[in-house]
Order: C-alpha cells, then sequence, then structure tokens
C-alpha cells in the first residue's frame, strides 16, 4: 500500500488508510511512538494502555498454576521475613 505525505499547516502528516487502523485496532487521538532505522525506514508503534480489568480480561482462569509456584510454599526465609 502506498500512502502520500500531505502539507498541515506548518507540518506535514501522513494518512493513515481506514483498513490498516482497522488491523492494528487503533484510531484518531491514539498516541504513536516514531522511530527511524539507519536504513531510512519509519517505524510507528502504537502505544497501549493497560488497564488491569483489560489484562484480568485476558486471563484464563481455567489455565493451570506454573509449575514453580509449588516451591514459593516450601521455600525457607532468606532474609529477615517475619513468618505468619
Amino acid at each position: 500500500m502506498e500512502v502520500a505525505l500531505k502539507k498541515m499547516g506548518n507540518s506535514t502528516a501522513v494518512v493513515i488508510p481506514r483498513p490498516v487502523l482497522k488491523d492494528l485496532g487503533i484510531g484518531p487521538g491514539q498516541a504513536l511512538k516514531l522511530d527511524t532505522t539507519s536504513d531510512g525506514r519509519i517505524v510507528l508503534t502504537p502505544k497501549r494502555k493497560y488497564t488491569l480489568a483489560g489484562m484480568i480480561a485476558q486471563c484464563d482462569p481455567k489455565a493451570p498454576p506454573p509449575t514453580d509456584l509449588a516451591l514459593w510454599d516450601i521455600a525457607r526465609p532468606a532474609g529477615a521475613e517475619v513468618p505468619l
């Protein structure tokens, strides 16, 4: 897909087509990180805003616990921890 730079006041802008915005799940007002590479590329990366509710929604409550979690139950204090 090819896009053109456009003059907007004292700035220059690139218009991102709607299908690309939809694919990335971004829209107007979305913060983007802009980088350049040594080979002359422009890289735009969406800055995501994470919420606790959003992260919990991605969790699988039926997933088994991590295998190393049981090690915490048998671990001995390593410093000045106060046992409960």
